[in-house]
């Protein structure tokens, strides 16, 4: 299970506005399950939410977890 810590300031560093930008557009699937948000409503805005999942996502490329399988390099020595 992730430790949810915080990403760290390189993973932040790859987060790029252009990238935010385009990941705060809900797709079709998205918006028929969360509806359009509404900051204003204290809804989560969609470009914080965005900037969070992606940093979230940096941070396993950049540290990726050596126990996890799907982040994890493992040599064939390691299994025996």
């Amino acid at each position: 299970m992730p430790d949810m810590k915080d990403p760290s300031p390189e993973a932040l560093a790859n987060v790029t506005a252009h990238n935010v930008e385009t990941r705060s557009h809900l797709l079709p699937e998205e918006r028929a399950v969360e509806g359009d948000l509404d900051p204003a409503a204290g809804e989560l805005d969609p470009k914080v939410q965005a900037a969070v999942i992606l940093a979230e996502s940096e941070e396993r490329t950049v540290h990726p977890d050596p126990d996890d399988a799907q982040g994890g390099h493992r040599q064939s020595d390691d299994t025996v």
